[in-house]
């Protein structure tokens, strides 16, 4: 049978056999056009798809995304991206590398070494798959890229960056770590702000943590700052009444309160279903008449916003922002408000979940977590740095660093000058492992003094000297263990980092984990200065 199809000119005829103009089903379909004249068919279309020459070709799909590539080995002017290859039913030909949106590349393999960047510059990259019929399929999620050096950002002015540490209130306990230690070992003199850690969030409110240590402990004459032993009948007693103590010794130290952290996080969620009425709560009990004097301001840890730490929180992007907002209008813009915030830059992590550039304008700077990115909560590995500075080949998880972080914030439109660097004064470890570098397999946590798998610094530096370097920390190989962790020379080079990059300055968790003479604290006020 026959059928013709007219043309812009001349006459071109299809052939089919019965069975395919019936519906019927069984041999394949073999057909083609017969024309005379100039032109082309117009308008001819076969199960949906263009039979005029044109793409995309009948029965053909296009191919799938590929998937979000990973950047490692980052210099001043290079990246080195490779990504998980593209599907396609009938082949894929090659891969166009986007930067920024715009092709800088076409490739036959799943790699690309990205050249002549700008030093100091954030870039995004993206992935396309192309098939054997030149169609293209869908963009590749992004990895953001921040190369190293630069000065695009004019360090702090000298003597303006913060130098922040936590101190704990259950360090009065176990640790045996006062605020006096902070007198005794130097550091005192060399910070701008103490985080007193952790206020509960409870109910929808700002509540006490542990009011023995905060108010209610007796600390003897050689446990005090001032020297003199606490009295029964004094109004206030405990960390609170040290820490006013120590701001009588140093007045120019500022001191906030931080509310939440891994524990208490989850009670964030009822405080955001009404943040004015919790902003409230927050102010009055920072502002209590018995202590007012001791704080500056307050600290949000929130572990994290409409996303999973030791809990999950469904609040939505929009939650942090609104709390954010509702306690600098509280607080006034006197006091000093600010958030310690996730350090998770992968593609589609945890930064991406909340509204941290909207927040960012009601807060005097963030502390952004740039540690704990790996650690023995993986028991059998593979070893890695927890507080890496870059990327490093081998990596396990891409974004999980201390610049995909920074450079994501900033991509968003996070001032570099509100955004601290983040230092752990401990070390995360694993045990079974015979592989000096990282990547070795393990068999599970290494031992510690207070937790498993975790350390303080002031025990590692002679328990397990460090063996080598990654990423800008330092790692340790002692018998069957494996320790990364954070060195005088370490925090050396992220200081450097950090002043290069503008931020605001750096924070550490936590001051018991430093040596009886602070070395730590020297090296990142000293690497600021």
């Amino acid at each position: 049978m026959r059928f013709g199809h007219r043309a812009a000119a001349g006459i071109a005829t299809l052939l089919l056999p019965l069975a395919g103009l019936v519906g019927l089903t069984g041999p394949s379909v073999s057909f083609g056009f017969n024309g005379t004249g100039a032109g082309s068919p117009s308008n001819c279309t076969l199960n949906g798809a263009g039979c005029d020459g044109g793409s995309p070709l009948p029965g053909d799909n296009p191919p799938s995304a590929p998937g979000t590539p990973t950047a490692s080995g980052i210099t001043d002017t290079s990246v080195q991206l490779s990504w998980p290859a593209a599907t396609d039913d009938k082949g894929v030909k090659n891969y166009d590398v986007l930067r920024d949106g715009a092709k800088v590349a076409t490739v036959t393999t799943t790699s690309y070494a990205d050249t002549g960047l700008s030093a100091g510059t954030d870039y995004s990259y993206t992935v396309q798959a192309r098939d054997t019929a030149d169609q293209t399929g869908p963009v590749s999620g992004a990895v953001a890229v921040h190369t190293t050096g630069g000065t695009t950002n004019p360090p702090p002015t000298s003597g303006s960056a913060v130098k922040l540490g936590y101190f704990t209130e259950w360090g009065i306990y176990g640790r045996n770590y006062n605020v006096k230690n902070l007198v005794t070992s130097g550091s005192a003199s060399k910070i701008t702000h103490i985080n007193y850690a952790f206020g509960n969030v409870t109910g929808g409110k700002c509540a006490i943590g542990d009011s023995y240590a905060d108010y209610d402990k007796a600390f003897t004459a050689d446990q005090s700052v001032s020297g003199v032993a606490d009295t029964w009948d004094q109004p206030l007693r405990g960390n609170f009444n040290q820490l006013r103590q120590l701001k009588a010794k140093y007045p120019d130290i500022k001191v906030l309160w931080s509310f939440g952290g891994w524990t208490w996080s989850g009670g964030f969620g009822d405080a955001a279903k009404d943040p004015a009425a919790f902003a409230q709560s927050c102010y009055d009990l920072v502002e209590d008449s018995r202590w007012a004097d001791v704080f500056d301001g307050i600290d949000i840890d929130w572990e994290y916003p409409n996303a999973c730490g030791l809990s999950c929180d469904t609040s939505g992007a929009a939650a942090f922002k609104n709390v954010m907002a509702a306690l600098r209008a509280k607080f006034g813009s006197s006091a000093l408000v600010t958030a310690a915030v996730t350090a998770d830059g992968s593609a589609g992590g945890k930064i991406e979940a909340a509204d941290y550039a909207g927040a960012a304008q009601y807060v005097n700077w963030y502390n952004v977590m740039t540690y704990d990115f790996f650690g023995a909560w993986d028991a059998q590995g593979p070893t890695a740095p927890h507080s890496p500075l870059t990327s490093y080949s081998g990596i396990p998880k891409a974004g999980f660093t201390t610049a995909d972080a920074i450079a994501e914030y900033k991509a968003i439109g996070v001032p570099a000058g509100k955004l601290l660097i983040g230092i752990g004064f401990y070390g995360r470890g694993w045990t079974g492992v015979t592989q000096d570098a990282p990547g070795g397999t393990a068999t599970g946590p290494a031992a510690g003094t207070y937790e498993q798998g975790i350390e303080d610094y002031k025990v590692l530096k002679t328990s397990c000297p460090a063996t080598g370097t990654v990423a800008g920390t330092a790692y340790a190989h002692c018998g069957s263990n494996w320790w990364s962790y954070d060195t005088p020379a370490t925090i050396g080079t992220k200081m450097a980092w950090a002043k290069n990059q503008g931020l605001g300055g750096a924070f550490f968790w936590e001051f018991s984990g430093d040596t009886a003479g602070g070395e730590l604290v020297s090296a990142l006020s000293n690497g600021l200065s």
